[in-house]
């Protein structure tokens, strides 16, 4: 089994009043992920906190299920909550979370909250914004996009805490040792650039160093929202 070393870090930023980020980072389970609020509808934090509780306790109590499945057990119990809360306009998050096995990982994604890989000196992008600018792109629309303002165009299409068919963006690759797998939210994907990002996982830094050099830069950027990551290294057993 490759031997994973892993750390975590939020900052509520300089702007926000509250931080609605919440993050995975479980080395008993080989859990790994984040989950943003989304602003603009109450319970945020709650919203978020009770999708990667969700997820944690699927995982742990069905160890051989999809990961897609946990993560609809997670849109169910933020629906739940949401009824508690605010039955009237409902809550919502964002998550991206990987589980890793022996030998591959499996990632699940919803919404804006993206994850990442670095190996080999190439930085990948694994997951893909659930916004409205993307799926104009995919229905060749994109000329609808140029009356839009930028917070109409990042808009989410998706998110946990919707009525129910959710969709759920699956994929499943193979481990390879010296491959480094980073989880953000938006508050760190929206300020710091991807050729940066290169720079930052490129380093040998224990993945603690490199999560606080990141949010440091993050907030010296002005940190407009709540910035979370959570990075993975993975070894030779």
């Amino acid at each position: 089994m490759l031997r994973l070393r892993s750390a975590s870090l939020t900052d509520i930023g300089k702007v926000r009043r509250r931080n609605e980020d919440r993050f995975l980072c479980d080395d008993t389970l080989r859990l790994y992920g984040v989950a943003d609020g989304i602003g603009g509808l109450p319970g945020g934090a709650e919203a978020a906190q009770t999708t990667v509780d969700a997820v944690r306790a699927y995982v742990r109590d069905h160890p051989s299920a999809a990961l897609a499945d946990a993560v609809q057990a997670a849109n169910h119990a933020v629906l739940s909550r949401a009824a508690e809360i605010s039955p009237h306009v409902g809550i919502g998050s964002t998550l991206s979370v990987a589980h890793f096995s022996a030998s591959q990982l499996s990632l699940a994604h919803v919404g804006d909250s993206r994850s990442y890989v670095w190996h080999a000196g190439r930085l990948e992008r694994l997951t893909r914004d659930h916004s409205v600018a993307n799926e104009a792109i995919d229905r060749g629309e994109e000329h609808t996009l140029r009356w839009m303002s930028e917070a109409n165009r990042n808009a989410l299409t998706r998110c946990i805490g919707q009525p129910p068919p959710l969709i759920v963006d699956n994929s499943v690759r193979p481990l390879q040792a010296g491959e480094r797998f980073l989880f953000a939210s938006d508050g760190v994907s929206r300020v710091v650039g991807e050729d940066h990002l290169a720079r930052f996982l490129a380093t040998d830094a224990p993945p603690a160093d490199v999560l606080h050099e990141l949010i440091d830069l993050v907030l010296r950027r002005g940190a407009p929202d709540n910035a979370t990551a959570v990075l993975v290294a993975v070894d030779e057993a």
